[in-house]
């Protein structure tokens, strides 16, 4: 199956060509960085650029694998709806992947993993999983305050892509594992894992996965 893959969650962002087939196996074909602030006006042209690089169509694409969050609200919202137009039009299935989830597997460790992104504000984003090696067992994901957080979390791994988050981590006693971002070659094989588990969502339902709410919401719900 051809799989893209596509992450606008941060600041910069990558989408990814893969084949994947039997036993979980992906082959990556290309990764292609996306520049933060202008997701809306790359993501389609990019993807149709990297389908063109390779020889393929869009209707070639079998599956596709999207982030859906945790992560800058418009950035998640902008491939999320990239996805969704192209998994409609095509009728694929959609992986949907956290970010949390990608981070903790990204660890050579295994058993309780504690991922972690900053979330601003003094908060984290925090998801618990349960890491072997067939894969990542969600227990929760939730926002903490980094204070709240450390308290948690003494006697489990932290891994975290954020090197500021590393530092005050380790300075507060914790066991810390301090991994590159994934790209969206890591979510294609997540989304690729899910798939062949038929864990995968239609193009209607596919949400984003926040944890906080956008500020206009909150804004709205003060006010009422």
């Amino acid at each position: 199956m051809l799989l893209l893959a596509a992450d606008t969650s941060g600041k910069h962002g990558t989408i990814a060509l893969a084949r994947c087939g039997p036993r979980d196996a992906c082959t990556l074909l290309e990764v292609v960085p996306l520049e933060g602030g202008t997701f809306s006006a790359q993501l389609v042209p990019q993807i149709a650029a990297l389908l063109s690089k390779h020889g393929f169509t869009k209707n070639e694409i079998g599956g596709f694998a999207v982030v859906s969050g945790p992560g800058s609200f418009t950035g998640v919202r902008v491939g999320l709806a990239a996805i969704k137009a192209l998994a409609e039009v095509l009728q694929t299935p959609i992986a949907a992947v956290s970010m949390l989830e990608a981070i903790a597997v990204s660890s050579p460790a295994q058993g309780k993993v504690i991922a972690v992104m900053d979330a601003g504000r003094g908060e984290v984003y925090a998801g618990e999983y349960d890491v072997g090696a067939d894969g990542a067992r969600l227990v929760k994901e939730q926002l903490l305050t980094r204070p709240v957080l450390f308290e948690l979390v003494r006697t489990s791994l932290v891994v975290t892509a954020d090197h500021n988050l590393a530092e005050t981590a380790v300075q507060a006693g914790l066991l810390v594992n301090k991994i590159e971002l994934p790209r969206a070659d890591a979510i294609a094989r997540l989304g690729w894992r899910k798939i062949s588990a038929g864990e995968t969502i239609s193009s209607e339902a596919l949400d984003a996965n926040y944890l906080r709410r956008p500020v206009p919401e909150i804004v709205a719900r003060k006010s009422s």
